[in-house]
């Protein structure tokens, strides 16, 4: 359905440094890097983070989170372990979550800047 998420940040070195350390274990990189603005996917760009003036304020209570595709359980694990070492705070540690699924394996991680994140993987039927 989307094309690509766009999001802002305050700090971007700050941010550059969170999202090239765990998007890279969901094998996804940074493909794109200019005037002020960084793209990430595995293709081609299709979560991109820039620096602006005011980014939108974090709030838990909103609902809103981007999820990210991961290609194993361990990569869910990575992303989680390598979340918390870059800046980022625990929202979920990684495991199964029979509400959503018995196959549903995923971990929750708030960034820097307050976005809610998720890495999910679906576990063999």
């Amino acid at each position: 359905m989307f094309d690509h998420i766009s999001i802002g940040v305050k700090d971007l070195a700050r941010a550059q440094q969170f999202y090239d350390a765990t998007l890279s274990t969901l094998g996804y990189e940074r493909l794109s890097n200019f005037d002020g603005t960084i793209g990430y996917g595995a293709e081609r760009p299709q979560f991109w983070v820039s620096e602006v003036e005011r980014p939108v304020p974090a709030d838990r209570g909103s609902g809103l989170h981007f999820c990210f595709v991961a290609p194993s359980r361990e990569a869910v694990d990575a992303f989680h372990a390598a979340g918390l070492a870059n800046g980022g705070e625990d929202n979920g540690k990684p495991g199964i979550r029979p509400d959503y699924s018995q196959f549903y394996y995923a971990t929750f991680v708030i960034d820097p800047d307050g976005y809610r994140l998720e890495a999910y993987f679906k576990v063999g039927e």
